[in-house]
C-alpha cells in the first residue's frame, strides 16, 4: 500500500499568464502557495482473486479488465503512460475540499497519482519530474484546457514565484520573508466557498481563445506579482496594499473572458467589500468554486456575518508538497 498526501493551492497573482499559448510568447509568472488541504492517493497491487484487473474509487466506482476500459481520464492517461505491469491495481481519492473549486485539484490529483505509482514501483521521483510529468498528462495526453502553475505548485509546496518561460521551461523561487511578516499576510485572508462548482478547462479555454484580445490586462496581471512581491518583503509597507493589488488583479482577470464571473459571485464579492474586504477574486479559471477575500482581522466576524449562507473555511500555509505518507509496497 502507498499513500500518497498532496497539498491544493491558493494563487494570487499571474494566473492566466501560465497558458503556453501565452507563456511561449511573452513569459509568464505567478505567486502562489500551498495550503494545509490535501488530496490523498491510496495505491496498491490488487490481489488476483477478483473479475476485474482495476478498481479505481472516487465519487465513482469503476471495476475494469483493462486501462483502456477506465472511464477517469486522468487514472486512464497515468496509467497508460506510467505502469506496465501485469499486476492489478487499486485507487482509492479522497480530498479535503470539494472538486473542481478553483483550488487545482485536479492537478493535486493527477500529481499524487503520479508519485503513487512511482512510488509503488519502488522509484523516486524528483518534485520537478512531478510537475513536469504532470502537466504532459494534462496538456499533452488528456488534452485539457489548463495551464501549467497548478500541477508545479502541488508538486513543490510553498510559497513561491514560479517564472514561465517560452522554452517551456519553468523556475520556481520561494518567497524570502520573515515569519511575522508572513503571518501576518495569512491572518488576512479568508477563503469562503460559494457552493458553485465548475469544469475549469471549459472556462480556461475560452480565456485562452480570447488571449490575443486581452494582452493589456495579461501584461497588469503578470507586473501585479512583482508588485505584490515587492510589498511583502518590505515590512515598512502597509500590508493592505496587497489588498488593494487583489481587487485590481480581480478587475483585470474579469477582463479575460465573461465566463470569468457571474452575476451571482459578483454579488458576493460586492458583498464582502461592502462589509470590509479590500480585495480578493474567485480562486482558479473562476466561475464559482472558492472565493478568497483580503480583510482585516478586525473586519473578518462582520464579513463572515454578510456572507453566513457560505462555508467559511480556516487554512495554513504550509511547505511540504506531494508527499509519500505510507510507503508499504509489499502491503505488509
Amino acid at each position: 500500500m502507498i499513500i500518497t498526501r498532496t497539498p491544493f493551492r491558493m494563487s494570487f497573482f499571474g494566473g492566466g499568464t501560465d497558458y503556453p499559448a501565452w507563456y511561449r510568447q511573452h513569459g509568464g509568472v505567478v505567486l502562489s502557495t500551498t495550503i494545509d488541504k490535501y488530496c490523498y492517493i491510496s495505491c496498491r497491487y490488487l490481489p488476483p482473486f477478483f473479475e476485474h484487473k482495476y478498481r479505481i474509487v472516487y465519487s465513482l466506482i469503476e471495476n475494469v479488465r483493462s486501462i483502456d476500459e477506465i472511464k477517469h481520464p486522468a487514472v486512464r492517461a497515468v496509467l497508460q503512460c506510467a505502469y506496465h505491469d501485469e499486476q492489478g491495481l487499486e485507487i482509492h481519492h479522497d480530498g479535503d475540499l470539494p472538486a473542481r473549486s478553483g483550488l487545482g485539484s485536479s492537478s493535486s490529483f493527477t500529481v499524487g497519482l503520479i508519485h503513487a505509482i512511482e512510488a509503488l514501483k519502488g522509484q523516486y521521483v524528483s518534485k520537478d519530474d512531478l510537475a513536469k510529468k504532470a502537466i504532459y498528462v494534462e496538456q499533452e495526453v488528456i488534452r485539457e484546457s489548463v495551464g501549467s502553475q497548478d500541477q508545479i505548485a502541488a508538486a513543490f509546496g510553498g510559497f513561491n514565484r514560479v517564472d514561465f518561460l517560452p522554452d517551456d521551461t519553468y523556475r520556481v523561487s520561494p518567497i524570502v520573508i520573515g515569519q511575522e511578516r508572513l503571518t501576518e499576510f495569512e491572518s488576512h485572508l479568508m477563503l469562503c466557498f460559494t457552493g458553485f462548482s465548475r469544469f475549469a478547462s471549459q472556462i480556461a479555454q475560452s480565456k485562452i481563445s480570447n488571449l490575443k484580445h486581452r494582452e493589456t490586462e495579461l501584461r497588469r496581471i503578470k507586473e501585479l506579482v512583482d508588485e505584490a512581491i515587492q510589498i511583502l518583503q518590505n515590512p515598512r509597507r502597509a500590508i493592505s496594499e496587497v489588498g488593494h493589488l487583489l481587487h485590481e488583479g480581480w478587475l483585470c482577470k474579469r477582463m479575460l473572458s465573461e465566463k470569468v464571473s457571474t452575476a451571482v459571485t459578483d454579488e458576493l464579492y460586492e458583498a464582502a467589500r461592502e462589509a470590509g474586504a479590500l480585495g480578493g477574486k474567485l480562486l482558479g479559471a473562476g466561475g464559482g468554486g472558492f472565493l478568497l477575500l483580503f480583510v482585516s482581522p478586525h473586519l473578518q466576524q462582520k464579513v463572515k456575518e454578510r456572507l453566513k449562507h457560505l462555508i467559511h473555511v480556516p487554512f495554513r500555509f504550509e511547505n511540504s508538497g506531494s508527499r509519500v505518507v505510507l510507503y508499504q509496497p509489499n502491503g505488509l
